[in-house]
């Protein structure tokens, strides 16, 4: 990492870039244009050699400094100072790029339930687009968490030597069947809510509060349960743990929309590195970069055996754990710990 410079002038822009080319999706499928919005932090250098891209999770947006603000920002690990921050908000996705309530072009109304199918592959793709639009030739760092991760792959697969280093945490090469599993229950629990099928914003609203809850229970571990949402004896109804359960499905209700969380779900599930490319293993060896596989020791949704596995195929893959009862959520929440991590990959690295 470069020292940072007292003259760095540290700026915050909030950009929507418009693709009128086709974009041809796995299924077959073709998306005729799309929008990403996306936010940048800090500036380019001469050399444009300081562009850290970053990819958020399922229900995450471009504004990576709000929700990774342990990590993002200034005097952080990664300082607007020092490096050109970008994040994009993904296809499918409520917060200001192409998802189902978006306008359908053939139709002049929106997609609604007929929103194309996607892979994390099409949304790498995506992001190529902008890549090439803003002209940045080479990425220092590509890194993401969970779905995030998991969209990191495929577009490291893609970039070959214009990406130096790639950072997966939480994440895995394909999506194992228990994770398809808890994505089926989420949306099961999203079509049971009797508005699902009507086309407006709030439909599916109360089965997407029972759709978080469920996945609530994925992204943490027992024993972080039993540490802040624990009773005392004697207790016959009204839990903390059906609290904060439901607390968190009224959350995310009020911000992100069912068909959006069906389509990302849906991405999640298709996600296979490995799909007409011979086998995930001989992919992870195609990628050029170096990659930084985090694991957490106790995440019960993507296994930490799964991350390992990433870094054992990669040419140039090395495997780092946190150790946190946070479970799947440690990456967004142990800082400390993460920002260790980086330092030493980065040291390792001369960078």
């Amino acid at each position: 990492m470069n020292l940072k410079s007292q003259y760095a002038s540290i700026t915050m822009s909030q950009n929507s870039f418009h693709s009128s080319s086709p974009l041809t999706l796995e299924s077959g499928e073709i998306l005729q244009e799309f929008d990403l919005a996306y936010t940048t932090y800090g500036q380019l250098n001469a050399e444009k050699s300081n562009v850290i891209w970053v990819i958020h999770a399922l229900t995450g947006d471009a504004n990576a400094s709000e929700w990774w603000s342990g990590l993002i920002g200034e005097d952080k690990f990664y300082d607007p100072a020092d490096h050109f921050i970008i994040c994009a908000n993904l296809l499918g996705s409520c917060y200001g790029s192409t998802q189902p309530f978006s306008e359908n072009p053939e139709t002049g109304e929106p997609y609604y339930y007929d929103f194309p199918q996607m892979t994390s592959r099409d949304l790498a793709a995506g992001l190529e687009r902008l890549r090439v639009h803003l002209g940045l030739e080479h990425i220092h760092t590509l890194i993401g968490g969970s779905l995030g991760g998991q969209v990191a792959l495929e577009w490291a697969y893609i970039l070959g030597k214009s990406l130096q280093n790639a950072i997966i945490l939480a994440s895995t090469a394909k999506t194992s069947p228990w994770v398809i599993g808890f994505n089926e229950t989420q949306r099961m629990a999203i079509e049971s809510d009797c508005s699902w099928g009507e086309c407006h914003e709030l439909a599916g609203q109360k089965g997407l509060e029972t759709a978080r809850a469920i996945a609530m229970l994925t992204y943490r571990h027992p024993t972080d349960l039993d540490r802040k949402q624990a009773d005392g004896t004697g207790k016959l109804d009204d839990f903390r743990a059906s609290s904060y359960l439901r607390y968190q499905g009224q959350k995310l209700a009020k911000r992100f929309n069912a068909l959006s969380y069906w389509t990302l779900s849906k991405t999640m599930d298709s996600h296979d590195l490995g799909r007409n490319r011979e086998s995930v293993e001989a992919a992870l060896q195609q990628i050029e970069a170096r990659v930084l596989s985090i694991g957490v020791d106790k995440d019960l949704l993507f296994l930490p055996e799964e991350a390992q596995h990433i870094s054992q195929f990669a040419k140039k893959g090395i495997y780092k754990e946190i150790n946190s009862t946070a479970g799947h959520d440690a990456f967004l929440i142990e800082f400390e710990q993460l920002a260790y991590i980086l330092k030493s990959f980065y040291l390792n690295s001369g960078d």
